[in-house]
Formats: structure tokens, sequence, C-alpha cells
């Protein structure tokens, strides 16, 4: 008997026989799938909290970007209002944001119109079958 590195004691299976060690397989077998099975588990269950709490943060941040874009905003009509009246100030601050939006928002139905026009998977599979049949078909004839 001998101590491995994890601290448990196994015996020597040195001296052991052939069937003695086949016969051992299936156990091993399972013991082995068993730890994956737990290790695999372990990693989803960090991996799922250290995401959880990046969100969080994320999250806090966002928050925090939120309350800055007004500030930005102010600014930007207080820095404009020194050449302008306030009103117009703020018309041009608005105009530019409403010029920001269109084209964001252009760039993403044109982004979307790319992703739709694409061929999903399923689809993929769908045509082949269908023209594996239409194929099978013709040599029937």
């Amino acid at each position: 008997m001998r101590e491995s590195g994890t601290g448990r004691i196994r015996r020597d299976r040195a001296d052991d026989s052939l069937l003695t060690l086949l016969g051992d397989l299936p156990e091993l077998v399972t013991n082995l799938v068993k730890a994956e099975i737990d290790a695999a588990k372990a990693w989803v269950a960090r991996t799922s909290k250290d995401a959880g709490i990046g969100s969080v943060w994320f999250l806090v941040a966002l928050f925090f970007l939120f309350w800055a874009v007004p500030v930005i905003l102010v600014f930007a009509i207080a820095g404009l209002s020194s050449w302008w009246p306030v009103w117009l100030s703020a018309l041009a601050v608005f105009g530019i944001l409403i010029l920001a939006v269109l084209f964001f928002a252009l760039l993403g139905i044109l982004k979307f119109r790319k992703v739709l026009s694409r061929q999903n998977p399923a689809q993929a599979v769908a045509e082949d079958i269908r023209l594996v049949k239409e194929t099978g078909h013709d040599e029937l004839r």
C-alpha cells in the first residue's frame, strides 16, 4: 500500500493478474465518469457564480453610465450657450442626438438584414434532405 498525491492510500496492483485487472475495469471507468461529472458540476458552479458577479459589476457600471450621459449633455448645452442662447444650444444638442440615433439605427437595420438573409443550419439540413430525396426519386425512374 502506498499513498497517492491526493492523500488516499492506494494498493500496489503490480502483482494482480490480467483477469483481475480486467474485472476491475468497469468499476474504474464508472469512478472516472463520476469524477469527471463531479468536476464538470464544480466548474459550472464556479463559472456561474463568477459570471453572475461579473454581470452585477457590469450593471453597476451601466447605472453610472446612465447618469453620466445627461451630465455630458448638460455640459455640451452649457458650453454652446456661451455663444448661442440656451434654447438654441439645447436644440442643437437635441438635433445631434437625433442624427446619432438615426445613424446607429441604420447600422442596426443593415446588420439585421444581413443576419436574416443567411441560411441557418436547420435550413441547410432541410435543403440537403430535399436534394437527397429528389436525387433518389430521379435514380428510381
